[in-house]
């Protein structure tokens, strides 16, 4: 019998971006990847709120599933998964590149005003221009040409005025902060983390210490986007969990 497996995309990217990991799990899994509010086909689709990103996951997921987030989708993974309508019919948690948010309010209205900031640049260009300036971002710098070009493809999949809701809706200064809530998260996690990725790195383990069964694993010479640098690892850690 098939296991069911949902996977949420991060910011600028569409569900098409979990290609290579949904291929690496094999038929023995069935996958759902859908495009998240402000993004792809689901460009146009309002208002861009966790809550309606939450009730879209609830009406789309099995009765049970494993969950899997990157970045962005892994923000809202843990919120699904801190969600009275969704928790129960999570079984596994896997986490790439994510965090609970942001702890500090005053840190967090900073980070939401230069959120809202980049949103009037991002309506301000073209997605071609945009997806160029965003692929130089540090935290993704690096990646190999052929990863890099695929990556860009994904990216103007979306538009720009729909990334701009997505970053005023469900950006990390957006969203309450859910680190005073880890330990209600009941299913197990698996965070996973590159390598390269220090920051995240000591994020995951952080969280793991405030989860009720958290796990790290680290996984050598990759970066922020493990997913995309090292499908076939994911997809194995993703059985491991599910």
């Amino acid at each position: 019998m098939a296991r069911d497996v949902v996977l949420l995309h991060g910011f600028t990217h569409t569900g098409a971006s979990w290609d290579p990991v949904v291929a690496a799990l094999g038929e023995r899994y069935r996958a759902l990847a859908p495009d998240i509010r402000g993004h792809g086909s689901a460009a146009a689709r309002e208002p861009v709120t966790l809550e309606a990103v939450l009730d879209d996951l609830a009406a789309l997921a099995p009765a049970r599933f494993t969950l899997v987030g990157y970045s962005m989708g892994g923000r809202l993974a843990l919120h699904a998964a801190a969600a009275p309508a969704l928790s129960e019919r999570i079984e596994r948690l896997v986490l790439i590149g994510a965090s609970p948010g942001i702890a500090d309010p005053a840190e967090r209205n900073a980070r939401r005003a230069a959120d809202d900031a980049l949103a009037d640049q991002v309506e301000d260009s073209n997605i071609e221009e945009f997806a160029q300036r965003w692929a130089q971002t540090p935290m993704l710098a690096g990646q190999p040409p052929e990863l890099a070009a695929a990556i860009h493809a994904d990216r103007l999949r979306s538009q720009s005025a729909g990334l701009a809701r997505a970053l005023r809706g469900l950006g990390t200064g957006a969203l309450p902060s859910l680190w005073d809530r880890l330990s209600e998260v009941r299913a197990p996690v698996t965070l996973i983390v590159g390598e390269r990725d220090a920051k995240f790195s000591g994020i995951a383990s952080d969280v793991a210490r405030a989860l009720a069964d958290g796990k790290v694993v680290v996984v050598h010479g990759a970066g922020h986007a493990v997913h995309l640098e090292a499908p076939e690892k994911v997809a194995l850690l993703i059985r491991r969990a599910a």
